[in-house]
């Protein structure tokens, strides 16, 4: 979850602003009132981001606070004024914002300039790191255990990677993370994920700002949610307990659980063992429950983390900043784990950009949430003009349709457009094993369809 630092002297504007921010998903660590105010909060909270108005009272206006800030704190900030004129963006361009938003604004303008100002940020950080590969050997620990008879091995991956998982709901895995601002994006995706195998989907945590998003499935009852309380984890053993029952007495086709767990201050680690091996033992007689336990393990030792991971037949993954998770729906070859550098998935993304938009179809989608969705699965920033390229090629050939949702306008795929998508990944597909070279296997499948 992004820090964001507001300034503005209108306190009515900024505490607006502030409800914006927070039901977008970010986190205003201030406000300030004055451009020496807003240099001591970024010195003292350290944002990710600072919003900053122009024109204050007092000695320094925002362009002058944000010289300092960004010259001595290397934080982004983004204008946002109700002045527009030459003079003005002549200076404020002096001292190289992120961006520019003239009031009044909205909530996606916002949204839009805080994502792309951080996405820039993260491509400058990444190009310095680069810029010192030859010099200092930059390196991620990543932690991995195929099964519970195995130890736990360590693998030093000098660059930046992406690790891709596959299906995350055909057994109890593990997720070992130290950063917890990382973990939302992952979260939300497993959820989405899960919902869409239908069954039941149970999400379990202490802080989360996910569920907001999840409001018309929570209504609908396709997702289930339990707020783990301090010193109350052993309430969610009889839940599970009741969750999996239910399972052995239904026997329709769809009947299943599926869990996403989050401790993320795992102090009663006595009673997450507990559930760790009741859903174990749960598994083992067959009830389909499958997902994953994640767990914070910033002030674990090592004999812990090996007690939690004993019995897991899944993957166990802790990772530092640099590595970036990408939750697919399918994988060339079929592993449980790949490792593979962020630049191959930009390269793949930019230049394969068709099957990524078509896959991300599956439910109304508008041209904005398409952009940002590739940008935080596969932390590659597309311009919106090429995805609407592929958008209106497809709305001409009758393959979509256009629903408004408010001030957006959502793009839904057509019974026609259903099979049209079905058979252009397919054929996407095939060509990808072609490539690989695993001709066998695509001459064995077209025999089982001639059969």
């Amino acid at each position: 979850m992004s820090k964001i630092l507001v300034v503005d002297d209108e306190a009515l504007i900024a505490m607006r602003l502030e409800e914006r921010l927070s039901s977008l998903g970010y986190t205003v660590v201030g406000m300030a009132a004055s451009g020496e105010d807003a240099i001591d909060k970024a010195r003292s909270t350290r944002p990710d981001l600072v919003l900053m108005d122009i024109v204050m009272p007092g000695r320094m206006n925002g362009i002058d606070s944000a010289k300092i800030i960004s010259d001595e704190l290397d934080i982004p900030v983004v204008f946002i004024t109700a002045y527009a004129d030459d003079e003005i963006i002549k200076k404020a361009k002096s001292v190289r914002p992120y961006g520019y938003i003239v009031k009044p604004i909205n909530e996606l303008e916002i949204k839009a300039a805080i994502e792309v100002a951080l996405f820039r940020k993260s491509e400058e950080q990444d190009l310095q790191k680069l810029q010192k590969m030859g010099r200092e050997n930059i390196s991620t620990e990543m932690v991995t255990s195929q099964s519970a008879d195995e130890s736990l091995t360590y693998l030093d991956i000098t660059e930046e990677k992406t690790v891709l998982l596959t299906d995350i709901f055909t057994e109890i895995g593990l997720f070992l993370y130290t950063d917890p601002d990382a973990k939302e994006s992952i979260f939300k995706f497993v959820l989405e994920e899960g919902i869409k195998k239908r069954g039941r989907t149970l999400f379990s945590y202490s802080k989360s700002t996910i569920p907001k998003y999840f409001q018309n499935e929570i209504r609908k009852k396709e997702l289930y949610t339990f707020r783990i309380r301090r010193k109350e984890v052993y309430n969610l053993l009889p839940i599970l307990e009741k969750c999996t029952q239910s399972l052995s007495d239904d026997p329709s086709p769809t009947a299943s659980l599926q869990i996403l767990l989050d401790f993320s201050e795992p102090e009663e680690f006595e009673d997450i063992l507990s559930i760790k091996d009741l859903l174990l033992s749960k598994k083992k007689n067959m009830i389909p429950v499958s997902g994953i336990i994640a767990v914070n393990i910033g002030n674990m030792d090592h004999q812990l983390i090996a007690s939690l991971a004993a019995g897991i037949p899944k993957i166990i993954v802790s990772t530092g900043k640099e590595t970036t998770f990408s939750f697919a729906h399918n994988s060339f070859p079929a592993k449980s784990v790949s490792v593979v550098p962020q630049s191959t998935i930009d390269c793949v993304i930019k230049k394969s950009l068709e099957p990524v938009v078509l896959s991300l179809l599956e439910k109304p989608m508008s041209g904005y949430d398409i952009v940002h969705e590739i940008q935080r699965r596969y932390k590659v920033l597309i311009p919106q003009a090429r995805v609407y390229t592929i958008l209106h090629d497809l709305l001409k050939d009758g393959y979509l349709e256009v629903e408004v949702s408010g001030k957006s306008k959502l793009f839904c795929l057509t019974e026609k457009g259903k099979k049209h998508v079905s058979q252009r990944l397919n054929e996407f597909r095939l060509v990808f094993w072609h490539i690989l070279g695993d001709g066998n296997e695509i001459n064995a499948g077209i025999e089982n369809q001639n059969q």
